[in-house]
């Protein structure tokens, strides 16, 4: 059985990054151009094909996140500085992000 505490954050902050701490006591610093790129709406993805079709050179260097909205309990929606905002970033992808790309702290 999978450890539920790996997909539920205890805090998330944001600052130079997103900060989201796991209730397993992990500490994920994701940095925003890994995580705008990584979006995964229709916009940013094919939705039969999974390809990704949104090119990483679009995205502003200096991306940063305006706000962010809880979707139930499972996602967060982020809306950005280039006015996307209709991804929906699960919890348990936001994890796998963080250990793709973001600093970890214990």
């Amino acid at each position: 059985m999978e450890n539920t505490k790996r997909h539920k954050p205890a805090d998330i902050r944001f600052d130079d990054r997103l900060v989201i701490q796991w209730k397993d006591g992990v500490t994920h610093r994701i940095p925003y151009l890994p995580l705008r790129d990584a979006c995964p709406c229709a916009a940013c993805v094919d939705e039969l094909s999974g390809q990704k079709t949104l090119d990483p050179a679009t995205i502003p260097p200096d991306i940063h996140l305006k706000r962010a909205d809880y979707v139930g309990n499972y996602a967060l929606r982020l809306h950005w500085s280039d006015g996307h905002g209709t991804g929906l970033y699960t919890f348990r992808s936001l994890r796998q992000l963080g250990e793709q790309t973001g600093q970890m702290e214990n």
